[in-house]
C-alpha cells in the first residue's frame, strides 16, 4: 500500500511510470476505446475546501476507469462534528480502496494515511499540491517534449504549488527559478529538503531576472484559500509580480505559460497572458483528469 501526500512519496521511475500510465489511458479514452482497470474499486473524497477541478477530474476518473466515486463534505460528516481523524480513517479505509482528501493543514492528510488501511492522496493541502504538479509536468511535456533540462520560473506566493514545484525539481530533473517578495518566499525546510536530494532551485528577487531564457512560467493567485482576509495586503505586496507581456518577453519565444486555476485576470496574470498563444491553461486544467487517472490507477493496480 502506497499514500501520495506529496510527489516525493513516489520515487522519480514511478512519477515517471504515472504519466506514461496517464498518457495511454488518455490516448485510448481519445480513441474511445474504455479502460475499466479499477472496475468495482471505490474512491472516497473528502472536502474541506472548495473545489472545482479536483472534484470533477477525480469523480470522472473513477467513472471512467470503471469505479465509482462518493462525494463526502466534512459540513455533513462525522468529520465536521469532531469525530477524531485517526477513528474516521480505520472506517472509512474498511469501506473504500482509496481516500483523496482536499484540507488545510499537511499534518490532517498525515494522520489519515497513518490510521488508514488502503491508499490515501493528498487533493491540496496548504503545504504542496502534488496532483496538479503530475498534471502540469504532463501537459508541459505535451507540447514540448521532455522537461529534464529546462528551465521553469515560478512567480508570485511561495504557497503550496511553489511547493509542489520544487518537489517536481527532484522528481523530473528541470531548473527551477522562484520569484517571490520578501515573506512570502517558499518553506525554508521543504526548499532544503528537495536541495539535499539534487533539486536545483534559485531564489531571484527580480521576475524580469527569473524568467530571463525560461521554458514555463507559472503563477498563481495571490491569496490562496483561508487568506482572503490578508487579499489587500498582498496586492500590495505583489504588485511587481505580475504575469505580463513585457514579463514574458524575456522567456523563451517558445515558453509556456501555466496557471492551476481560478485565475484573477488583472491581478497575477494578465488577460492577454492567460488568453494568448503562450497558454496552455486549459490544456493543463483537463490533464488533472488524466493524470489523477494515471495516479488512481498505480496506486491501486501498482506498476502494470
Amino acid at each position: 500500500m502506497r499514500h501520495f501526500l506529496t510527489l516525493l512519496d513516489v520515487s522519480a521511475e514511478e512519477a515517471r511510470y504515472i504519466l506514461k500510465r496517464a498518457a495511454k489511458i488518455k490516448r485510448k479514452l481519445k480513441e474511445g476505446k474504455a479502460t475499466h482497470s479499477l472496475q468495482g474499486k471505490t474512491l472516497g473524497m473528502i472536502f474541506d475546501k472548495a473545489s472545482t477541478r479536483t472534484r470533477v477530474s477525480f469523480e470522472t476518473g473513477m467513472f471512467q476507469l470503471g469505479g465509482h466515486a462518493l462525494f463526502l463534505h466534512s459540513g455533513t460528516t462525522q468529520l465536521g462534528r469532531g469525530e477524531p481523524i485517526e477513528d474516521s480513517a480505520r472506517v472509512l479505509s474498511s469501506m473504500v480502496d482509496c481516500v483523496m482528501i482536499r484540507t488545510f493543514g499537511h499534518d490532517i492528510v498525515q494522520k489519515f494515511a497513518e490510521y488508514s488501511a488502503v491508499p490515501v492522496i493528498n487533493g491540496l493541502t496548504d503545504l504542496t499540491h502534488p496532483c496538479q504538479i503530475l498534471a502540469d509536468v504532463f501537459t508541459y511535456e505535451e507540447h514540448r517534449g521532455s522537461i529534464e533540462g529546462k528551465t521553469v520560473t515560478w512567480i508570485g506566493d511561495g504557497n503550496n504549488m511553489a511547493h509542489s514545484w520544487i518537489n517536481g525539481a527532484v522528481s523530473f530533473g528541470y531548473s527551477l527559478r522562484i520569484a517571490s517578495p520578501e515573506g512570502y518566499r517558499p518553506d525554508a525546510r521543504l526548499l532544503a529538503a528537495a536541495t539535499a536530494l539534487g533539486a536545483d532551485v534559485s531564489l531571484i528577487d527580480d521576475p524580469v531576472a527569473a524568467v530571463d531564457g525560461a521554458d514555463l512560467v507559472t503563477t498563481d493567485v495571490w491569496a490562496s484559500m483561508g487568506q482572503e482576509q490578508e487579499q489587500a495586503e498582498r496586492e500590495v505586496a505583489f504588485a511587481g509580480y505580475q504575469v505580463n507581456d513585457r514579463v514574458m518577453a524575456h522567456a523563451n519565444a517558445d515558453a509556456l505559460f501555466m496557471h492551476c486555476l481560478p485565475a484573477h485576470r488583472g491581478e497575477e496574470v494578465t488577460a492577454s497572458v492567460i488568453d494568448g498563444p503562450q497558454s496552455v491553461v486549459w490544456a493543463e486544467a483537463e490533464n488533472r483528469l488524466h493524470a489523477q487517472k494515471g495516479l488512481l490507477d498505480f496506486l491501486l493496480r501498482g506498476q502494470q
